[in-house]
């Protein structure tokens, strides 16, 4: 097959779909490979090393689009983008489509295969491209709101660690999950105080026997959320419902009455946000406040970290990239019940139940379209 890897164009964005490895790892499998020019800039790989791994370099997307079988990318498709995707064209890449009912018009219109790398699973349930990521993004909201505590930023004017004689800065963590397990260990380190809420028991007990007495883990319930998201200096939501929007958790009254200067980091962005004020940003302006307390909500976090990003997630995705290109996406799909589990719109249909639902679409279950 033909495989196209175009640069990525939403804004500040860095990674790109395939590195210079995983072109060589491709080109060994019989397949061709084309890819934007200077789409790997980013992560250090410049057009000669994609040549050297055996992929032409082509000058436009336009190109890429026009030509290949299977388009690769990381981010969802800008509407630029949408509009050259062509029928029977294989998408693979992040989607988030639950709070984007536009791409998922678009993406139905196109007739594209469109196989969302956060819906993907594994034989335990878990979501294995959206790991690498997650942990990326877990550990880096850490570093994204220490940075905003700043009196500079609009912060409280808090050291996240604190200094001897003086208390280090709260976090409370919503979600115990890979994003939230990433943001503590980050939070540990820095010596923050640190609090884990989470609903799901067995979640609770892993995290204390992990964390010990380093970090409090709280059943959540509504009291215990406000109680102490009112008292936090950094909040990080990480709340994840697979495939769906986001249950907004923490709400516009909270807000007005949480501490002046404190920061809000939603990872959870892409699906829509855990935070009732969140609003999508970016990295090249990434928070904004709002009632005296600072938002950081932008969407491609891991962006900002591309040259570690790209290779974590090129590890995750390439397995499932070759399948789709030395079977076929028909025959991969059906040998592989955890990469159809990924199958988020094909040739004019909605195939992932909670993208379905929550656009008003007819839901036809993956397993008949192929």
């Amino acid at each position: 097959m033909l495989i196209g890897v175009p640069k990525e164009i939403k804004n500040n964005e860095f990674r790109v779909g395939m590195t210079p490895e995983s072109v060589a790892t491709a080109v060994s499998h019989g397949h061709k490979v084309i890819v934007q020019s200077n789409a790997g800039i980013g992560i250090g790989a410049d057009d000669a090393s994609y040549e050297a791994a055996g992929a032409a370099v082509k000058a436009t997307a336009e190109e890429i689009f026009e030509q290949a079988d299977i388009i690769v990318k990381v981010k969802e498709p800008q509407s630029a983008e949408r509009a050259m995707l062509h029928e029977d064209q294989i998408l693979y890449t992040y989607l988030h489509l639950a709070p984007n009912p536009e791409q998922t018009a678009d993406l139905v219109q196109s007739g594209a295969i469109c196989i969302a790398y956060e819906t993907v699973t594994n034989d335990q349930g878990a979501l294995p491209m959206l790991k690498p990521m997650s942990q990326v993004a877990g550990r880096l909201s850490i570093q994204a709101g220490a940075f905003a505590l700043e009196e500079s930023h609009g912060g409280r004017g808090l050291l996240l660690g604190g200094v001897p004689g003086v208390a280090p800065a709260r976090v409370v963590i919503i979600g115990g999950g890979v994003v939230g397990f990433n943001a503590a260990q980050m939070a540990v380190g820095m010596q923050a105080d640190v609090t884990i809420l989470d609903t799901n028991d067995l979640a609770i007990e892993k995290l204390s026997n992990h964390f010990g007495n380093t970090v409090k883990v709280i059943h959540s319930n509504k009291a215990q959320l406000e109680d102490y998201v009112l008292k936090a200096d950094l909040v990080i939501g990480c709340v994840l419902v697979t495939g769906s929007a986001t249950p907004k958790l923490v709400t516009a009254d909270m807000l007005k009455q949480m501490q002046d200067g404190a920061v809000l980091v939603d990872v959870a962005i892409d699906q829509g946000g855990c935070f009732e004020t969140s609003r999508p940003t970016t990295h090249a302006e990434p928070t904004f406040i709002l009632d005296g307390i600072v938002h950081y909500c932008v969407a491609n976090m891991p962006g900002a970290v591309p040259r570690t990003s790209t290779y974590a997630l090129n590890n995750a995705t390439l397995p499932g990239l070759l399948a789709l290109a030395d079977k076929g996406w028909r025959q991969a799909l059906g040998d592989d019940k955890n990469l159809r589990n990924g199958l988020n719109v094909c040739q004019g249909k909605v195939t992932y139940r909670a993208v379905a639902e929550q656009h008003g679409y007819e839901y036809v279950p993956a397993d008949s379209v192929l």
